[in-house]
């Protein structure tokens, strides 16, 4: 359980520093990697408890971490 838990926060971590950095959003480097670690945390119990995802972690970390970046910031702005 600590392995794929580690690696969806790695993941989502180089997942929002690599959206910042290609210009996917613009709210800085340490928002987008908060905002991806949170909804991949978020997604990861969510799998854990109802069972609900994909076949593998690291798609779940990469499409939750996306998610996550569109949801935020978007629903922050209105």
């Amino acid at each position: 359980m600590i392995l794929p838990l580690m690696g969806t926060v790695v993941i989502a971590g180089i997942v929002g520093y690599l959206s910042e950095r290609t210009g996917f959003t613009r709210i800085g480097i340490i928002p987008a990697i908060i905002i991806c670690i949170g909804g991949a945390f978020l997604f990861y119990f969510f799998r854990l408890m109802f069972g609900f995802g994909f076949s593998s972690p690291g798609l779940n970390a990469i499409l939750s971490s996306i998610g996550a970046l569109i949801i935020v910031p978007f629903h922050r702005r209105k």
